[in-house]
């Protein structure tokens, strides 16, 4: 008589299915513990033969059902802050396939760290499949699970997916800190130690990149064996490979695999490192940094409306903070007599808000999204001080300006640059309730200076990376130059001519104003007649009218009446329909005439913006009768101590 103790680890079940269908996963979510064992249980004695040779553990196991090279790697690592890198664990049902001593599922993953004291909270997995295990298993376990797909082939992991695994571990830290993350590709070696070294950098802005790859090494032996993956860290960083690295040779197991795939992995060209820019012409239109989770979204937004001390929604959307100027006309030109103003220059580039954190750097649009560019922003430090090395939680105001150099022949040099005009946190502390000036001398003193030559040899020795490139950062930043009322005609007749970047008017900004969020009826802007413009939605009607809106209360408004007029022919104007478009007035035909799209905005302005345009160029104040009200402004007593106690705010 046959024994009916049966042991599961020994019977010849079928190869797992590479690709469970989601209805099979659909399946195991519904299963209960249980349920889940009688299952499997009845799956067996279905198979079974009447010889006794069914019972039997196999002398052999076919190992071509195994991931190449998986069984001669070691199964983890040591913790790094907090994160346990790891090969991938496989599922019981491959236990047919794997040695009983080599076996590596998530039942010895739980006691091995149980065994060192770990609790497991958090399983991130980077294969590019999802045959090896079932995740409905984690859950019965209470491990929640994110699987963060990327292509492990002569591909480095994408920008978003880095910072995607980068929030993920915040995230989970900041609320599980006494658990720990294990972080899985294939073998645990080249994608994993790719996003933990990532995760290193960001929150650790003392350490390298050849720190942190030396540390990811010592705790996973040999560590990044891929010089793709080494290269595109220290590129991404911007720093200097230091020329007595050498790159760690391939691990024997996986050089006697080296030419079999892996996980599904397709062989791509890695296609966000080392780009190749020669040739390519910069625009406004360009969009720059990469994407972030949506729910790192959120917070950010939160952040900033927290650090500008306003009210995060209005009608239950999110809207741009950053303050807007409005058109100069005869009326709020008298604001000129009555406090002391500063002038600068219009620069037409891309407005964003910049958001400086520890573990990066944000460039905020005129949608309110938020995008990672990769920049450092060091700290001034007086001897002897102990503070953080970066800032955190600064938020900056300004545009992003193409500058233009012509050189011999047809060629042309362009260098993108932040031109930052107004400061409104520092370091997590509000300063919009600062007079501007105030606000200006830290921009300068605490934000530029840093990045100058002499602050960066101070940075660098105490972070002991005299490596890193700032010339390979994606933008130079620099701050807007402000000057007294007295320099408006010289603004207008020398300085903006010999612009290396488009300009189009002059903002007047309150000496004393604090910063105010969205519409600031006390910052002025006067722009030449030619471009005093209003951006509107365009849309084509059933009878192929031209509709033009702008937006009255968080909704979008028809303006009746009003016409435009499109100077390219060739092109239909259906093509803009959708589209914000930027238009100037034809005072002559009373219409408005087609400059530009916006692809910087989602939305049109409001219809108080419009009218006050409106005003503007009906009254009509040129260049000439600017600085001929400025020449008797500036004769006020107010304007005479200005000049004389101040050539130029820096």
């Amino acid at each position: 008589m046959v024994s009916t103790d049966i042991h599961l680890s020994s019977l010849q079940l079928p190869a797992p299915n590479p690709e469970r269908s989601d209805s099979e996963e659909r399946q195991c979510k519904r299963l209960k513990p249980d349920q889940g064992s009688s299952y499997t249980h009845r799956s067996v004695l279905s198979q079974l033969r009447p010889s006794n040779e069914s019972f039997q553990t196999p002398k052999s196991y076919d190992t071509s059902k195994l991931p190449s090279g998986w069984l001669d790697c070691s199964s983890f690592g040591e913790e790094l802050d907090c994160m346990i890198p790891s090969k991938v664990p496989l599922g019981e049902s491959y236990n047919v396939f794997v040695p009983h001593a080599k076996r590596y599922s998530f039942k010895q993953v739980i006691e091995a760290q149980r065994f060192r004291r770990r609790k497991i909270g958090l399983v991130i997995d980077l294969t590019n499949t999802t045959r090896y295990y079932r995740t409905c298993d984690l859950v019965k376990m209470g491990i929640k699970h994110v699987r963060i797909p990327c292509n492990g082939r002569n591909s480095v992991p994408d920008n978003f997916s880095v910072n995607r695994f980068v929030y993920e571990v915040m995230r989970f830290k900041e609320y599980y800190p006494e658990k720990y993350i294990l972080v899985h590709c294939t073998h645990g070696h080249n994608r994993t130690g790719y996003m933990i070294i990532h995760y290193l950098m960001r929150t650790q802005p003392m350490r390298t990149v050849t720190r942190a790859i030396k540390d990811f090494a010592q705790a996973r032996p040999p560590g990044i064996y891929k010089p793709d993956y080494i290269n595109a860290l220290y590129s991404f960083y911007h720093e200097m490979k230091p020329v007595e690295f050498v790159c760690p040779p391939s691990p024997e197991w996986k050089r006697s695999s080296e030419f079999v795939p892996d996980d599904n992995d397709q062989i791509l060209k890695n296609s966000h490192q080392d780009r190749d820019t020669d040739g390519v012409v910069m625009t406004n239109d360009d969009i720059l940094g990469d994407d972030i989770p949506d729910g790192q979204q959120e917070e950010l937004r939160r952040l900033c409306y927290k650090l500008l001390k306003a009210f995060p929604r209005v009608r239950g959307r999110w809207q741009f903070p950053g303050s807007h100027p409005v058109s100069l006309n005869w009326e709020n030109l008298q604001l000129l007599r009555q406090q002391s103003y500063y002038a600068t220059w219009k620069a037409d580039g891309t407005r964003y808000m910049m958001l400086i954190t520890i573990h990066g750097c944000y460039l905020i649009d005129r949608s309110f999204n938020f995008r990672r560019v990769q920049m450092r922003f060091p700290r001034k430090h007086s001897n002897g001080s102990t503070e953080k090395s970066t800032h955190h939680c600064t938020l900056l105001d300004g545009e992003m300006v193409i500058d233009t150099e012509h050189l011999p022949g047809p060629q042309k040099k362009q260098t993108r640059r932040y031109l930052v005009y107004d400061m409104m946190a520092l370091n997590n502390g509000s300063v919009v309730e600062w007079p501007f000036q105030e606000r200006s001398k830290k921009i300068e003193e605490q934000v530029i200076e840093p990045r100058t030559n002499d602050q960066r040899r101070v940075y660098e020795s105490r972070s002991n990376n005299p490596d890193y490139r700032y010339d390979l950062e994606p933008f130079r930043v620099r701050m807007k130059g402000f000057w007294p009322l007295s320099k408006v005609k010289k603004i207008l007749k020398e300085f903006i001519p010999k612009l290396s970047h488009d300009a189009d008017g002059v903002i007047f900004q309150g000496m004393d104003d604090p910063y105010v969020i969205r519409k600031h009826e006390r910052l002025v802007k006067w722009k030449y007649p030619e471009m005093n413009s209003v951006d509107f939605l365009f849309e084509v009607g059933g009878d192929g009218r031209k509709l033009l809106y702008l937006y009255a209360y968080g909704e979008k408004q028809l303006m009746k009446g009003e016409r435009v007029a499109f100077k390219d022919s060739s092109e239909h104007y259906s093509f803009y329909s959708g589209k914000i478009i930027e238009c100037f007035r034809d005072s002559e035909k009373k219409e408005w005439v087609y400059m530009r799209s916006r692809t910087d905005k989602s939305t049109p302005n409001d219809v108080e913006t419009y009218k006050k345009v409106k005003k503007s160029i009906e009254d009509n104040i040129t260049e000439d009768v600017l600085l001929k009200e400025i020449d008797n402004i500036i004769l006020l007593p107010m304007y005479v101590e200005q000049h004389a106690n101040s050539a130029r705010l820096r």
